[in-house]
């Protein structure tokens, strides 16, 4: 499905499909010998909707002419597993630190699938606010509350397109920008094009009271290296001939379809900028400090992405 200024999606569709992808990692991270993370709320998602793509992760068997089309396959699905457990970690803590330490206000844009308002133990008197487009808020909300689940915060959910005036939606919905606030852009900046990301961080900016937290999961240095976008899109078309004679009617998108590949500003440097005191953690890095390494061999087996956390000064 092909991006548009003004697109939106169900769950199981572009950008959508995705969050379901991640949640497919988290189940299988959750489900495993040894979980970093729990996230039980993952697999109630993935039953909700059915069989798709997003069933390869933790899959104990993947078809054999899939495998001999793409030996390094079963390696890299546990590589993202491993990566997306090390990022849910990475996020998990930074909003507990925060709240921990007297932080009363969570943002997550783009809160997809997340279900930390319903899975991790918040403070009392903490608010978590979930901004994304109304359909996958609506699929969240009505899958969790016919499994009996309930918040452990005050949850707000914000349905409102990151792309539109957020802030203005934001404030209706009660947030107070003199109060120190903890923000997450998690899964989010790729998807975004790049005057609509600094537009985002000079909202956050605009918002953020002294004292405030944010989290980013941010394009690594080579982004747009050409070569390495070629390969992986060779990949992926690989990947779509061998399922087009397995599952004719199963589509397998891209996800580099739906990124934006333009110049944009290193996040730390943005930060940094705009006085914020920023920690830049490389993928590798932060997976190695949770015990959970890419599998050797295989090149480009996670994602080189950076992780910044931040706190902005008095």
């Amino acid at each position: 499905m092909a991006r548009t200024d003004d697109d939106s999606w169900e769950i199981t569709e572009s950008v959508g499909a995705t969050a379901l992808g991640v949640a497919a990692a988290r189940a299988a991270e959750t489900e495993s010998d040894n979980p970093l993370i729990s996230d039980p709320f993952a697999r109630v998602f993935l039953n909700a909707v059915g069989e798709g793509m997003w069933s390869w992760f933790g899959a104990p068997n993947l078809p054999a002419p899939i495998t001999e089309a793409q030996p390094d396959l079963k390696p890299r699905m546990q590589g993202m597993v491993d990566y997306m457990a090390a990022r849910t970690a990475f996020f998990d803590s930074f909003f507990l630190d925060a709240a921990r330490a007297g932080v009363r206000q969570v943002v997550i844009l783009a809160a997809g699938l997340d279900s930390r308002a319903w899975r991790l133990d918040w403070p009392d008197g903490v608010t978590v606010f979930e901004l994304d487009q109304p359909r996958v808020l609506d699929f969240k909300a009505s899958t969790l509350r016919e499994q009996g689940a309930q918040p452990t915060c005050n949850l707000v959910s914000v349905p409102v397109d990151l792309r539109h005036d957020w802030p203005a939606a934001l404030r209706e919905a009660g947030f107070d920008a003199s109060a120190p606030s903890a923000w997450s852009a998690e899964g989010l900046l790729p998807f975004l094009p790049a005057a609509a990301q600094e537009q985002l961080f000079e909202r956050v900016q605009a918002l953020g009271a002294a004292g405030s937290r944010i989290a980013v999961e941010a394009p690594g240095p080579d982004f747009l290296d050409e070569a390495a976008l070629d390969k992986q899109r060779e990949t992926m078309q690989q990947l779509r001939e061998v399922m087009a004679e397995l599952e004719p009617d199963r589509e397998i998108p891209d996800v580099t379809d739906l990124w934006y590949f333009e110049e944009r500003e290193d996040v730390g440097d943005w930060l940094r900028r705009h006085g914020w005191d920023a920690t830049v953690t490389p993928a590798e890095e932060l997976m190695a400090g949770y015990d959970r390494r890419p599998p050797t061999g295989v090149e480009d087996a996670a994602p080189r992405t950076l992780f910044v956390s931040a706190r902005r000064e008095g």
